[in-house]
């Protein structure tokens, strides 16, 4: 949270990770009663907060594909009959809260579809095109209309409708669609009566380096600068250096707030390509630097498997779960170790970052993260080198370390020589 904001952070926001849920495709039913029989498994994996993508009702005027988007809604306080009733999504946050999980969802207020009941209830909520005399289509998107944030009246309703589901369903917090293309204040005055029902997780789809401001409302947001940057590195052979420029920016802005840091999500999966797409061999390393890096690491349905293809957004395309889901073991080892060491809570002021030194800086990216005796080293091969050589030339790092993967034991204050293969990564606990 924003240093200038008068909001507070819940603790558990420190620990936690994101799961995001796609119900539609994640079962062949797709609804909340077969999403819950994954519950145990998510649970077991470490996953500890799940988003779920919007809940409420899809618009039939000019909806795209078979079943239409999500984030076009017909009704601000119902449920999509596609995923069941308002009765499957309580139980399905009680037995969640039962497992110790958390449960956000995601909240379009920027736009709704344009059969929205409140096109004909209330059409003043609702900017105007000058041109048409109709509804305002939003940029690039004509499945959806812009709702006008100047109308208090529209606020009131929209925190009204936010309220809904904190009351009746018991949710711990929203994900906020396009977050920035909504007025701050809106969600400062959003967050102050929300915040009054039960302290709430807030994550806004913003990147912080671009509208900082809105950090003063939200726990945590996006990383959409590094996102770009890497798979530039990754695809045009980029120096590690060009990463380091933009962590540093992100470093700069503070522990106030968080970045949610990710390697794919629905946007990115079904639009510019799978994390494998994007990332090739470097997919896994990113995916330990999202666990390990200060903020929170956010996860998208069938990441455990891994989902190697683009998931239809608009038509019904169903995750192709099979019994061995052949990352879930390195996800449960990364998820338990940022729930439970101290070195690894986000947005921790008493947690120290150190950038360690190697003998191969153009190809290692080495850190060192540190909360009192806790120490968490990480080391990648940010290269397609294999059979790297290089020493680890930094004080920084002694003492006795394990392999959290492999369970080895490595003395750093003796041992600071190592040799890794291309893309390879090493998460060592003191």
């Amino acid at each position: 949270m924003d240093k200038n904001s008068p909001f507070k952070t819940p603790e558990w926001v420190h620990t936690t990770n994101i799961y995001e849920v796609n119900v539609r495709q994640y079962t062949v039913p797709g609804t909340f009663t077969a999403f819950a029989q994954h519950l145990q498994r998510l649970k077991d994996m470490g996953v500890k907060t799940l988003w779920f993508m919007p809940v409420t009702p899809i618009a039939q005027k000019n909806r795209k594909g078979s079943l239409g988007s999500y984030y076009a809604c017909s009704d601000y306080v119902s449920i999509n009959p596609e995923f069941g009733s308002l009765e499957d999504f309580k139980e399905l946050v009680k037995q969640s809260h039962e497992m110790g999980m958390k449960v956000i969802i995601d909240w379009v207020a920027n736009h709704t579809g344009w059969d929205h009941t409140w096109t004909k209830e209330h059409p003043g909520y609702y900017l105007k095109d000058s041109t048409t005399n109709d509804f305002k289509i939003a940029s690039g998107m004509d499945d959806i209309i812009e709702l006008d944030f100047s109308n208090p009246a529209l606020r009131k309703a929209m925190i009204g409708a936010m309220k809904f589901w904190v009351e009746e369903c018991d949710i711990d917090g929203f994900r906020c669609d396009l977050a920035f293309w909504v007025e701050l204040d809106f969600w400062k005055e959003a967050r102050r009566e929300l915040d009054d029902i039960k302290p709430l997780f807030w994550l806004g789809e913003f990147d912080e380096l671009e509208k900082p401001e809105y950090g003063e409302a939200f726990d945590a947001s996006y990383t959409w600068t590094w996102m770009h940057r890497s798979k530039d590195f990754y695809q045009q052979k980029q120096s590690v250096d060009s990463l380091l420029v933009v962590l540093k920016k992100y470093d700069d802005l503070g522990d106030s707030t968080m970045r949610a840091w990710f390697t794919t999500n629905h946007d990115e999966n079904s639009w510019n390509g799978t994390e494998y797409e994007k990332y090739g061999d470097m997919a896994k390393s990113l995916a330990v630097f999202s666990a390990t890096w200060n903020g929170v690491p956010l996860l998208y349905s069938g990441q455990e498997l891994p989902v190697k293809k683009r998931i239809r957004f608009f038509d019904k395309d169903t995750i192709a779960w099979t019994e061995t889901k052949e990352l879930e073991g390195f996800y449960k080892v990364l998820l338990n170790l940022k729930a439970n060491n101290p070195a690894l809570r986000g947005g921790d002021p008493s947690v120290q970052t150190f950038r360690i030194k190697t003998s191969e800086p153009k190809n290692v990216f080495a850190y060192l993260r540190k909360s009192g005796s806790r120490e968490v080293l990480v080391i990648l091969n940010l290269s397609s080198e294999n059979d790297l050589h290089f020493d680890i030339i930094d004080t920084t790092v002694s003492g006795t370390f394990k392999n959290v993967f492999s369970g080895a034991a490595n003395d750093f204050t003796r041992e600071k020589s190592f040799e890794m293969q291309a893309w390879e990564f090493l998460v060592y606990e003191k």
